[in-house]
């Protein structure tokens, strides 16, 4: 049975709109039912009241639209369960005596709902009260559906929005009736699933083969029509609206070159929001080319299956009219509010801005011939390129196991950037020239830190090439480093192999230093250092969430900077 974070199974319901209630102002509980109301039900005197409803476990559906603007009042079911007559005609005697002129119950079209909203109707219009039902049924799944007809699913918070905004415009029964049934006969919907869901206490009321996607299932795990091998996104997409809009389907959604549509990817509880907006962009993508105009495009969790990992698509076509009424103002807390204007894939783009042009340097020494640069660059960038897999080894048990891949695209980065020009002989312009390249090119936190340390080391070298400025150097580089790192020799980072170096390198301030000699010195201190890191407990960096016991290896970090000071040693 999957893990579900809840106070006690059978309470969930009632605790999750206890939530919702608790945290928004403008919502109440009818006392001894699972109903939510507005709180200001005396602002619905003489306008039309709207109540509609269903189980629990597709929130934000529908409670999270109950407010002005949307809903008057939701009665809610047990998980994936109808309300009970009772609690409907409760919530229908609670509007009608607040003065309500008329109510509309709107109803997804499944049996169980059917039913009880049905019966509470009637029982209602026994009491005298002018109350009339709406069913919505917007699923293109079934080429022929049966007697039970389309089932209702994420389309019918477009309805609910539309009556909302008519009712608060103070329009009729009658027309606010004649109008919703107009829309949703111009709405579809349909699902695709990567995974089951299951409500709390039950196990999944179905299963997929980690290699398959189900496409038409219903948000309560019912079957849907097609399952097939994984599609990535933009294919998903096309099958999905190829399947709506096919006209041998008898639940088919008409849409013509030129056609105006609200578009809703609604998260059907466990996508991540990645995916999310993956799905989407290939949605506006896939109708743009199509010759559709997605004139709004709405985005988010609007009507789940509890924990299920997959997505739906609603398309509603729209006229100037029903876009005035998703436009109108709402204070429904699940309605997103966005800026109201057309969805496309053809936004322009805010020019780059232009960099200033670069000071040229007053090198007063020489540096390094530029043929010795390409030698030592060639050097460090063969040895991380071979020390690839060791590295990603070394990581895996403190990290994410990517320090050889990041280390190995900086190296591939700076072989590539020598081949388009030679580099500068300049140590300052050098080490700003890789701080570039490392920064654009070698992501992760290596490569903001190695920029860090790159950029400040050429900024103390300006003007200088004596012996002495290199220790500067390496010293204004880690500075920098733990300033915005944030991280100590000794906290087993890469810093303490730099740190190590830095203290041998600092013999080329006494007059006569031999700068092979203490390159050699640093680089043996570097070594050493970073052998030390294996019996270190971190204090910086993602090893830090790691129990010390299962750091067995020395740092990934630590072990590349020792291997490229040898390189340049070499």
């Amino acid at each position: 049975v999957p893990k579900k974070l809840v106070t006690t199974v059978s309470g969930c319901a009632d605790d999750a709109l206890a939530g919702l209630v608790a945290c928004n102002a403008g919502l109440r509980l009818l006392q001894g039912h699972r109903v939510v109301l507005r709180d200001d039900l005396q602002a619905i005197r003489g306008r039309v009241a709207l109540l509609s409803g269903g189980g629990s476990g597709h929130e934000p559906a529908h409670a999270g639209y109950v407010g002005k603007g949307m809903l008057t009042g939701v009665v809610a079911g047990a998980m994936f369960a109808s309300p009970s007559v009772g609690s409907i005609l409760a919530a229908i005697r609670a509007v009608a005596q607040a003065g309500a002129a008329g109510i509309l119950l709107i109803v997804m079209n499944y049996t169980g709902d059917r039913l009880n909203f049905g019966m509470a109707l009637e029982r209602a219009q026994a009491e005298g009260a002018d109350v009339r039902m709406v069913v919505v049924g917007d699923d293109c799944a079934f080429a022929r559906p049966g007697k039970a007809g389309r089932r209702g699913i994420c389309g019918t918070i477009l309805i609910h929005k539309v009556a909302g905004a008519l009712a608060e415009a103070g329009a009729s029964l009658d027309e606010i009736e004649k109008k919703v049934m107009a829309a949703a006969k111009v709405t579809g919907t349909l699902g695709l699933s990567l995974s089951p869901c299951s409500i709390p206490g039950s196990k999944p009321s179905f299963q997929l083969a980690e290699d398959e996607m189900e496409l038409g299932l219903g948000i309560h795990g019912e079957a849907g029509v097609h399952r097939m091998k994984m599609l990535p996104a933009d294919k998903a997409v096309e099958t999905m609206l190829k399947h709506m809009t096919d006209p041998s389907n008898a639940s088919h959604l008409s849409l013509t070159p030129g056609s105006s549509v609200v578009l809703v990817v609604n998260n059907l509880g466990g996508l991540s929001c990645l995916e999310l907006g993956i799905v989407a962009g290939a949605a506006v993508r896939c109708l743009e080319n199509r010759g559709i105009r997605i004139a709004r495009a709405l985005v988010g969790s609007f009507m789940t299956a509890m924990e299920m990992a997959g997505v739906s698509l609603t398309v509603m076509l729209v006229d100037e009219e029903l876009l005035r009424l998703i436009d109108a103002k709402t204070m429904a807390v699940a309605w997103p509010n966005i800026l109201a204007g057309p969805a496309t894939t053809r936004r322009e783009e805010v020019p780059a801005p232009i960099e200033a042009p670069r000071k040229p340097q007053d090198e007063t020494g020489i540096g390094p011939g530029t043929a010795r640069v390409e030698r030592v660059l060639q050097r460090v960038s063969s040895t991380l390129l071979d020390m690839k897999d060791k590295l990603n080894e070394l990581d895996r048990g403190a990290g994410d196991g990517d320090c050889g891949h990041t280390h190995a695209q900086a190296a591939q980065a700076i072989q590539e950037w020598m081949r388009s020009r030679p580099p500068p002989a300049a140590p300052a312009q050098l080490l700003s020239a890789l701080a570039d390249v490392v920064l654009e090119q070698m992501g992760g936190s290596s490569g903001v830190l190695y920029g860090l340390f790159l950029t400040a080391a050429a900024r103390s070298l300006r003007g200088r090439s004596d012996l002495p400025a290199w220790a500067d150097a390496m010293d204004a580089g880690i500075e920098a480093m733990q300033r915005y790192g944030g991280a100590a020799p000794g906290d087993r980072t890469m810093l303490d192999s730099l740190f190590a170096a830095a203290q041998a390198l600092h013999s080329l301030r006494s007059p006569g230093a031999d700068p092979l000699q203490v390159l050699a010195a640093a680089v043996q201190s570097a070594e050493a250092a970073a052998e030390a890191t294996r019996h270190m407990e971190a204090g910086a960096g993602r090893a830090s969430y790691i129990r010390s016991s299962r750091l067995e290896q020395p740092d990934a970090g630590a072990v590349a900077v020792a291997a490229v000071l040898g390189a340049v040693l070499e």
